[in-house]
């Protein structure tokens, strides 16, 4: 019987893949729809192309056996690099979609005019930039109208820059994520900057002890940069969330995890500070955490999410935040 659901299952993909041409154009010509993708075609198993306002992207899909009603994470590279490349270095999808999640994988651009400049994401939202925010929110209604995932349990991950542009998401299109996982990225100057005072994003902040890309009060690199201290970053997504409650407890190799709360809210703030991480995806023969695992776990709890019976403590102050990676 397993056998025959997996086949009744992938023969729906197939067929679903096969007419997404005729989909797409029933789509777009819809009164009712956000600015769609164009020119979407398949290179290849899963595999596919699109243009939105003029500028060329490639994603990967990888689905669950269930693919009907599935949460959908997208995941976003770091500069310079690519859907089929995230893929292959983060294999997350073969921990994901046997949970029942769909993955999608996919490439930034080149900036506008400048096509010798890296493949990226316009994290800073500059006007002259691209509009990545309009065609993530565009792919994401696109995936739905398709293959009927989840519209509720809809989630971004990033990795770098891709983890800098999941901070944009989490303030300009939270209508569409409902969570973002950042691992070795921050808010740019100018999100920071314009950051409203309520956020209703849930958060999994990774960062490295070692990470020379992300400015920490703990290392006083924060009075360097532009960017927020990670520690500053971590209090403003736990107030603007109204979280008033926390753990902290140790995992791996002496890396420490931080989970924010309130028994009055779904939303969740996680925050992993890796003991001698540098920028990079967390590998779990080095740091002793399954970084996938841990994505998975944290979506998990926002689902399942339930009043933690423990004290609790302020997390208002970042200096809190700072005494707690840095006991």
């Amino acid at each position: 019987m397993i056998i025959l659901r997996r086949l009744i299952s992938n023969a729906r993909i197939i067929l679903l893949t096969a007419i997404l041409p005729a989909i797409l154009l029933a789509w777009s010509g819809c009164s009712t729809a956000r600015v769609s993708l164009k020119d979407i075609s398949a290179t290849g198993s899963g595999r596919y192309e699109c243009t939105h306002k003029g500028v060329r992207h490639d994603f990967i899909i990888d689905f669950p056996e269930k693919v009907e009603g599935s949460p959908l994470v997208i995941m976003l590279p770091g500069a310079g690099g690519t859907a089929e490349s995230f893929r292959l270095d983060t294999r997350f999808h073969e921990t994901a979609c046997t949970e029942g999640y769909t993955v999608v994988y996919v490439t930034g651009a080149p900036e506008p005019g400048d096509h010798t400049s890296p493949l990226a994401w316009n994290h800073e939202g500059r006007e002259s930039g691209n509009d990545d925010t309009g065609f993530l929110k565009a792919l994401v209604a696109f995936i739905h109208e398709v293959f009927h995932t989840d519209q509720e349990r809809c989630f971004a991950a990033g990795f770098s820059n891709g983890a800098f542009m999941c901070h944009r998401l989490a303030l300009e299109a939270s209508d569409t994520f409902s969570a973002v996982i950042s691992v070795a990225g921050t808010m740019s100057e100018n999100t920071w900057k314009n950051k409203p005072d309520i956020c209703t994003t849930s958060l999994l902040q990774i960062a490295g002890e070692r990470d020379d890309v992300i400015p920490k009060l703990s290392d006083r690199s924060a009075g360097y940069s532009a960017y927020p201290a990670i520690e500053d970053l971590i209090s403003y997504y736990a107030s603007a969330n109204g979280l008033d409650s926390m753990t902290v407890r140790e995992i791996g190799r002496n890396s420490t995890l931080t989970e924010y709360y309130s028994k009055d809210s779904e939303r969740l703030v996680w925050f992993l500070y890796v003991t001698d991480g540098r920028h990079s995806w967390s590998a779990e023969r080095v740091t002793g955490i399954n970084t996938n695992k841990l994505i998975i776990d944290f979506l998990e709890s926002i689902t399942n999410h339930s009043t933690h019976d423990i004290s609790t403590s302020s997390i208002t102050d970042s200096k809190f935040l700072y005494d707690a990676v840095t006991r």
